[in-house]
């Protein structure tokens, strides 16, 4: 039914965009300088969006930077999205087709798909203002885009959103990463001494660690001193979604039997709307690609190769999810790990196991830097416009130590990026579970980033009036999202809670 309705609305709004001649479509990061490394430049002259010129509220994470060439092209974009959306949040899936079944799984997925890509199709129309195609201001990040067309408290509201994706996806990685590092040991451990041996070992010695490494990486003054990162990041991410489909796959060839069921894991009814409503939740952690969408740089008219490029890209990412989740779920029926590479229903060949483990932290390790450093750059650039006679917030301090090059230290970046960092590392040891978390940030910034402000700011720019058929439809479809995420969210809070104090 939900699916139905997304296609539906999805027809609707497409036919529209052919109606007034405008074309549109589209995760990490709320960051250029991520999309800027694999070569992708701006080219025509766009003028910087003069709302954003003498504003003092909320600060963007792409501040307006003057006229640059744009080379990106439309397989360029596609590349991007799908290397944003592709991340740790494939590894849930599989248990995700678990609670829903055979029919309810692929069918959520799809949704989440259509969602996204209706999404991608109303915020393609915001890369240019007012006219979708021929307006001379170029919104270039998300926060701009809701801030031209709708304002400036609705910019600071949408900021509070943006941040708070930030800040949880890096409590998700944390917990993500330190799980991955448990897992090699586990996994060498049952090579070991048999795969009957008791092999427990804690999460928080792990999570101090990539805590550590944090603090460090983040005393880099911006992105441009670690963009290699996301290069390395991008390939660790298709090669452990890549392990854990082949796995899968073998184990069920192996097996010579598909389990599962249409009906998902057998529990009782309560228990079974707290499972699906966390499941929803994981699936809505994986999609989403909002927040980069705008910075994502392709050749005019942007919202026409945008639509191309999104309409790929998530045909590709979703073949992709049914088989990493479909193959997972076939393998291990309702014994699917919340993990498909850390739960231990791979034993062998544990040399893959460790490799695809390493992967994952290798990729967060640069992930987190990635999803970071963009709310770095807002408070550095915050607090030194407003303190600009602060020996602490502006001066430098060059620090040489053996072996090692010079490295450059600020006292406010320190003292603040070190706080932030063992804030993360704290929350993710008080709730160190992976389901829950993906539940809770999927289900909390899926319908306000997704749904609610791009269906408002295509209203505003199409100038669409309250209660006409179009008006009504859009409405119709967020109220139905809002409902989704309502029971998501829900369901992930009521899971993560009875993971804590069961």
């Amino acid at each position: 039914m939900l699916t139905l309705l997304a296609l539906t609305v999805y027809v609707f709004v497409k036919h529209s965009f052919e109606e007034e001649d405008s074309h549109s479509t589209g995760k990490t990061e709320g960051i250029r300088t991520t999309l800027k490394i694999m070569g992708i430049e701006e080219e025509n002259h766009d003028h910087e969006n003069p709302l954003l010129q003498s504003r003092s509220g909320f600060p963007s994470s792409s501040p307006v930077q003057p006229p640059f060439k744009r080379t990106g092209t439309l397989w360029t974009a596609v590349a991007h999205i799908i290397t944003g959306v592709i991340g740790s949040g494939v590894l849930s899936l599989a248990w995700s087709l678990a609670q829903l079944g055979w029919i309810a799984g692929p069918l959520s997925m799809l949704f989440f798909a259509l969602v996204t890509l209706l999404s991608s199709f109303l915020l393609s129309n915001c890369h240019r203002s007012p006219h979708p195609e021929h307006g001379p201001i170029r919104n270039r990040s998300y926060f701009e885009a809701v801030h031209t067309n709708l304002g400036e408290k609705t910019a600071w509201v949408c900021g509070l959103f943006i941040q708070i994706n930030l800040y949880g996806t890096g409590i998700a990685y944390v917990i993500t990463s330190a799980t991955s590092m448990r897992a090699i040991q586990i996994s060498n451990c049952y090579h070991k001494y048999g795969h009957e041996a008791t092999c427990e070992f804690g999460n928080s010695l792990f999570m101090l660690l990539f805590g550590a490494v944090q603090v460090v990486m983040s005393q880099a003054p911006d992105f441009h001193n670690i963009q290699w990162l996301s290069i390395v990041a991008a390939i660790m991410s298709f090669a452990y979604s890549t392990i854990g489909i082949g796995l899968g796959a073998a184990k069920v060839i192996g097996d010579g039997i598909v389990k599962g069921s249409i009906e998902g894991v057998s529990m009782s009814a309560a228990q079974k709307v707290w499972s699906v409503s966390q499941a929803l939740g994981d699936i809505a952690f994986a999609y989403p690609y909002s927040i980069i969408l705008m910075e994502i740089q392709s050749p005019p008219p942007e919202n026409e190769t945008m639509k191309k490029a999104s309409t790929m890209a998530i045909c590709i990412t979703t073949f992709f999810y049914l088989c990493c989740g479909g193959f997972g779920y076939a393998a291990f029926g309702d014994q699917t790990p919340g993990n498909l590479l850390t739960g231990f229903g791979f034993y062998e060949p544990y040399w893959l196991i460790d490799f695809a483990n390493a992967c994952i932290v290798i990729h967060l390790v640069g992930g987190y830097q990635v999803f970071s450093q963009p709310f770095f750059a807002i408070v550095d650039k915050w607090f030194g416009e407003k303190f600009p006679d602060s020996d602490f917030i502006n001066s430098h301090y060059t620090l040489k130590l053996p072996w090692l090059p010079t490295l450059k230290l600020n006292l406010f970046r320190l003292c603040f990026r070190t706080a932030y960092v063992a804030s993360t590392t704290a929350i993710a040891m008080i709730f160190p579970y992976f389901n829950q978390v993906l539940g809770v940030l999927g289900a909390l910034n899926f319908w306000p980033l997704s749904i609610y402000f791009p269906v408002e700011m295509y209203c505003v720019q199409r100038n669409i009036r309250a209660w006409t058929s179009k008006w009504i439809v859009l409405q119709i479809f967020s109220i139905v999202c809002l409902l989704v995420t309502m029971i998501a969210l829900i369901g992930s809070i009521e899971g993560l809670l009875t993971a804590k104090f069961s």
